[in-house]
C-alpha cells in the first residue's frame, strides 16, 4: 500500500468531526427548505417596494445552519446576494447601520461566503468586496 493513499486522519484520536462543531439545525431539512423558499418570495417582495433594508433583514433571520441543507444554503446565498447585487453603493451604509449586530455577523459570512464561489450564480466579485469593506467599517470588531 502506498503511503500516499492512506488517510492519516483516520488514525487520529484527537480528530474534530463537522458534527462536533455546532449541533444540527432542530427543523428538518425539508422544513428548513420550505423556509429559504419562503424568504425568497417575502425577499423579491420587499425588493420590488423598493425596502433594501427589509430585504436583506428577511434573508438574513435564521440562516440554514448544519448537515443536509445544502440546497436550503444556496438558496439563501442566492437570495442575499440578490439583495446586495440590487443595493445602490451610497445606500450601503445605510442599510448595514439599519441591521442588529447578529445579522451584520451573518452578512459578513456570507460575504465571506460568496467570494469562495468565484463564477457561481449573481455573484459579483465587485459589489462583494464593496459590501465587504463597508461592512468591516462599520462594524465594532471586538
Amino acid at each position: 500500500m502506498s503511503f500516499r493513499k492512506i488517510d492519516i486522519d483516520a488514525f487520529d484520536e484527537d480528530i474534530l468531526q463537522e458534527s462536533e462543531l455546532y449541533d444540527p439545525d432542530p427543523r428538518q431539512p425539508a422544513q428548513v427548505l420550505s423556509d429559504a423558499r419562503q424568504k425568497q418570495s417575502a425577499v423579491r417582495s420587499s425588493l420590488s417596494k423598493g425596502d433594501i433594508s427589509g430585504a436583506l433583514n428577511i434573508a438574513l433571520d435564521s440562516p440554514p445552519y448544519g448537515p443536509n441543507v445544502e440546497e436550503a444554503k444556496n438558496l439563501t446565498l442566492q437570495t442575499v446576494v440578490s439583495v446586495l447585487n440590487s443595493t445602490k453603493a451610497t445606500e450601503i451604509p445605510l442599510v448595514l447601520k439599519s441591521l442588529s449586530q447578529d445579522a451584520q455577523d451573518t452578512l459578513m459570512k456570507y460575504i465571506y461566503k460568496g467570494m469562495g464561489m468565484p463564477g457561481w450564480g449573481d455573484v459579483s466579485g465587485s459589489v462583494l468586496l464593496a459590501w465587504h469593506e463597508k461592512t468591516d467599517e462599520i462594524i465594532n470588531w471586538k
